[in-house]
């Protein structure tokens, strides 16, 4: 008698590693993201493709840091900063951070919005909107974290469609990889702007510290309150390189679909992810065009709840308030209000006369200012021994974190000075 329990695939014991990495970065691929990756291939081609390479060593860096400052300190992000640093810088990342999540999460409902009344034609994008926005809140509040973690890291596998979207569509492979592997940078405005908007959407600062706090509640769920150790950290660097990995190649085959089908055939200009969408339709067919539109909606529904409780976690842990998706809502009103507020004030932006496209000008306005002092704050975290102890940065982390803070303290001086000089 065989009483040997069957051992799980490498697959399904690489699936069980995989969590908060993998939901941070394919929330990273919002509709919002998709609008500007969208605008990047269809304004300059293939141009920008060489972005994903040099953005994903410096995502996986900076969340790597964030999610092993959750681990050591089992504390988020802003926890950490309250904790150790003085109090004006905290304030400052959360009026700054209020705004700018506010708007992304604004553009991203409008976004969703406008594309199921692309699919359904007879109902209108606002019902779409409140649609959305109720079915979140919904989800949020009554569905446990597993839940909600296990139905976030499922709806990942939405975003595949992207990968199979450039292949409906006849692709010049040597010209692919040419604008791959040899950077292309043109000094004119318009593609400067491109360049900092891409970087400013794949380097956000809601994503450290949705990163850090759900590292924490990761821990607290499956009872890891031992020591941290090294089998820890390496499932948490799989985890959060995989799922930055993932949202490079999201990126990458949107700026390579775009790229491909719309500026070959003379569209150059795409301002919304429902325009993009509509523009793939009769150039490259139904199907491509299906699996866009679906693909957006799937991402926001991954990316509007990092969005909302990034910013519950912020608050909460400043004010000391009670926080978490794993409690239920008496047991945490401030952080479950906290996110229906901004679910609320997300969807009426459209009401008081924001537009998604001005949302998203000064939601990257306002992440380019955050993005380098976070990125400094959190190195400097990450090599103290006296909060990260024997878990500092090592060498190769360092170099990519300085780097990524060099090139988005570049990126926020040219994004003030692009928005000053005017045409």
């Amino acid at each position: 008698m065989n009483s040997e329990k069957k051992k799980p695939s490498k697959f399904a014991r690489f699936w069980k590693v995989l969590g908060p990495g993998l939901v941070t970065g394919a929330s990273d691929d919002d509709p919002s993201g998709i609008a500007t990756y969208s605008q990047a291939g269809a304004a300059y081609g293939l141009s920008t493709l060489w972005t994903a390479i040099v953005a994903f060593p410096l995502m996986a860096a900076i969340q790597q840091m964030c999610a092993r400052i959750g681990l050591v300190t089992s504390q988020g992000l802003t926890g950490t900063l309250k904790k150790h640093y003085p109090r004006p810088v905290l304030y400052l990342m959360l009026i700054f951070s209020f705004p700018a999540i506010i708007m992304n999460i604004g553009a991203d409902i409008a976004g969703m919005g406008a594309v199921g009344n692309l699919l359904f034609p007879a109902i209108n994008a606002t019902y779409f909107s409140v649609l959305f926005t109720v079915l979140l809140l919904g989800l949020i509040i009554y569905l446990p974290y597993q839940k909600i973690a296990s139905v976030l890291k499922y709806m990942c596998i939405v975003m595949l469609v992207y990968f199979v979207v450039p292949f409906l569509y006849k692709q010049d492979m040597a010209e692919i990889m040419k604008a791959t592997f040899i950077p292309e940078i043109r000094m004119d405005r318009d593609f400067l702007a491109v360049l900092v908007g891409i970087l400013g959407t794949t380097i956000s600062p809601y994503l450290f510290f949705w990163q850090a706090s759900v590292e924490v509640e990761e821990m607290k769920n499956k009872k890891k309150h031992l020591m941290v150790n090294k089998k820890i950290i390496h499932e948490m660097r799989q985890d959060v390189d995989f799922g930055m990995g993932f949202s490079g190649f999201v990126m990458y085959f949107i700026i390579l679909t775009t790229g491909t089908v719309l500026y070959k055939s003379g569209v150059h200009q795409i301002d919304t992810v429902e325009q993009a969408a509509m523009a793939l339709k009769p150039l490259a067919g139904n199907m491509a065009y299906l699996l866009f539109a679906i693909g957006v909606i799937g991402t926001g529904l991954i990316a509007i709840p990092v969005l909302s409780g990034s910013l519950s976690y912020i608050f909460t842990e400043t004010f000391g308030w009670e926080q978490g998706l794993d409690k239920k809502f008496h047991e945490a009103k401030g952080f479950y209000v906290i996110i229906a507020i901004s679910l609320i004030l997300g969807l009426s932006l459209h009401y008081i006369g924001i537009s998604p496209i001005k949302a998203l000008i000064y939601t990257a306005i306002l992440y380019g200012i955050t993005a380098p002092v976070l990125i400094a704050i959190i190195l400097h975290i990450s090599n103290n021994k006296e909060i990260m102890g024997k878990f500092v940065n090592g060498r190769l982390t360092n170099i990519l974190g300085f780097a990524a803070l060099i090139i988005m303290t570049a990126a926020a001086s040219l994004l003030i000075y692009v928005q000053l000089s005017g045409k």
